[in-house]
């Protein structure tokens, strides 16, 4: 079954961050980092359990995977998927 793929802002928006970081060292590296975000999330529409179990949360419903050094944090419905961070690797995420 393929799911949905759906992105909130703030995922969008750390996107576009990391993107304005990369950018200024090199336009096309920036690009390629990007690029792979995509591919990534479209791997997970026919192997959305491919990712792991977010380690700060006890819910298998909230998964990562990794993109070079950063998660790209999915949560996993019924139908759809949807990508609500991007953070470095190295960063620990606050449950609430």
């Amino acid at each position: 079954m393929a799911f949905t793929l759906k992105w909130s802002e703030e995922a969008l928006e750390d996107i576009e961050s990391i993107a304005t970081y990369i950018e200024k060292d090199s336009p096309t590296y920036a690009n390629s980092v990007v690029s792979k975000f995509f591919e990534k999330a479209e791997i997970l529409q026919e192997f959305s359990e491919l990712g792991r179990k977010v380690p700060e949360f006890n819910d298998t419903t909230i998964r990562e995977i990794f993109v070079y050094s950063y998660r790209l944090i999915y949560k996993l419905n019924e139908q759809d998927i949807l990508f609500v961070a991007v953070v470095h690797g190295k960063k620990l995420l606050e449950n609430h």
